[in-house]
């Protein structure tokens, strides 16, 4: 359970020397600021804190110096089974997980802003040309007198991205601890810079 953001793509090479395509995430360090207990919250989680954060609202403020804690770039929850394990102001690092660790990683995708259906669903539209006056609308969405309206979940112009997404079972390529650097195979959503979440197997 690890919050960073995305640093970008590159490569690595594996013992046989092969091409690995792998995402670098800063993840940390991170630092536990609270915690949730069954008995005053109704289940058992620790909040934590990544990085620090110079311009932040009075209560913001107040919040972080009842704990001693400078004021943290963003929060998160994680479900843990044994909050008495952690305190405020223990630190998280990225030494959780291991090369060949499997893990998911959710993200949030690029927002696109209001798009049409050629983009949006990938229709094809109509010809280019010719006195064609079809090209790239959607054409039409209704329906017979009966049911005589548009189904639910019709594919339609609308906001495109941002939408929360996960990738499953990543591996876990290299673990760089003294920077707070972990490497996975393959793609995750979202820009760089994007805020992702890394969930898996403690080892």
């Amino acid at each position: 359970m690890l919050l960073g953001k995305k640093l970008g793509m590159t490569q690595l090479f594996d013992e046989n020397g092969n091409v690995v395509p792998v995402t670098v995430v800063k993840a940390g360090p991170l630092k536990v600021v609270g915690k949730r207990t069954v008995e005053k919250d109704g289940y058992s989680a620790i909040i934590v804190g990544f990085g620090e954060k110079k311009r932040v609202t009075k209560p913001y403020k107040g919040f972080f110096d009842k704990i001693n804690l400078p004021p943290a770039e963003k929060m998160v929850e994680f479900r843990v089974d044994d909050v008495d394990r952690y305190n405020v102001g223990d630190e998280v690092k990225v030494d959780i997980f291991k090369p060949g660790d499997v893990v998911d990683v959710t993200g949030w995708t690029k927002g696109r802003g209001f798009q049409g259906v050629v983009k949006r669903w990938g229709f094809h539209g109509g010809p280019s040309s010719h006195g064609s006056r079809f090209h790239r609308i959607p054409g039409a969405v209704g329906m017979h007198t009966d049911p005589g309206r548009v189904p639910k979940g019709k594919k339609m112009p609308g906001r495109m991205g941002n939408r929360r997404k996960t990738v499953k079972n990543l591996k876990v390529v290299k673990v760089d601890p003294e920077n707070n650097i972990i490497a996975v195979k393959g793609p995750v959503p979202g820009p760089v810079n994007g805020w992702v979440l890394i969930k898996g197997k403690v080892s």
